[in-house]
């Protein structure tokens, strides 16, 4: 069996090494210390049957990187192994595409068995979210919206209140260029304006909160 394992703890990637051991003696672990790095095993590794991934990883946005990791992998189910138990990041995880989510809390034993239920093509979810899916929710929850990184540099601009001009001057870019990104960012964010953009950007966890006063200028 072959596994990624993606955590930019070392301590952690090495505790799970062990437990690991008691689901396969024969087993191959991949480690991965970012999402960058992990999308890019995903790419080049061959045979993956599972992949355990930290939610909170360096290089993306934790749901914008689970999704593309669960993009990337197809058939390979992807397990979610956090330290935060919140209700509602287990429910955008498994959104994302995941197949299930471990908490870090759980014993050894109890992460071996929800791993073997996984790969047995099961789900596994922590006992507070168990029958959650037959809940009728207030809205449909949808991964965050994907953003290429030029996209990303002018959704930080304009969250800071910059006009297309200031943008263009910090990315070194002409003015038209970033007129352009920035429709296609609206457009990837289905919104209809600067302001827009940035309260749903928010509350998608890719920008932090704009500073309070700060104005979105049109020019």
């Amino acid at each position: 069996m072959k596994i990624l394992l993606a955590d930019d703890h070392a301590l952690f990637r090495d505790g799970l090494r062990l437990v690991l051991a008691g689901v396969d003696a024969d087993l191959q672990i991949v480690e991965a210390t970012d999402y960058p790095e992990a999308l890019s095993v995903a790419s080049s590794e061959k045979g993956l049957d599972l992949a355990l991934v930290d939610l909170s990883m360096p290089g993306m946005d934790r749901f914008s990187g689970l999704s593309a990791l669960c993009d990337r992998l197809q058939e390979v189910p992807v397990v979610v192994v956090s330290a935060n138990e919140s209700n509602e990041d287990v429910r955008r995880a498994m959104a994302c595409g995941a197949s299930g989510y471990i908490p870090k809390a759980l014993d050894s034993e109890v992460i071996r068995v929800a791993l073997k239920r996984v790969l047995s093509g099961g789900t596994y979810l922590p006992p507070s979210m168990v029958g959650w899916e037959k809940e009728t929710p207030p809205t449909k929850i949808l991964p965050p919206p994907r953003l290429t990184p030029r996209q990303h540099d002018v959704l930080g601009y304009v969250a800071r209140g910059f006009s297309n001009k200031k943008i263009a001057t910090e990315l070194e870019l002409a003015e038209g260029t970033v007129k352009l990104h920035v429709a296609a960012l609206l457009k990837t964010l289905g919104v209809n304006n600067r302001t827009e953009a940035v309260f749903t950007a928010t509350s998608h966890g890719l920008v932090e909160s704009p500073a309070p006063g700060a104005s979105h200028s049109r020019n």
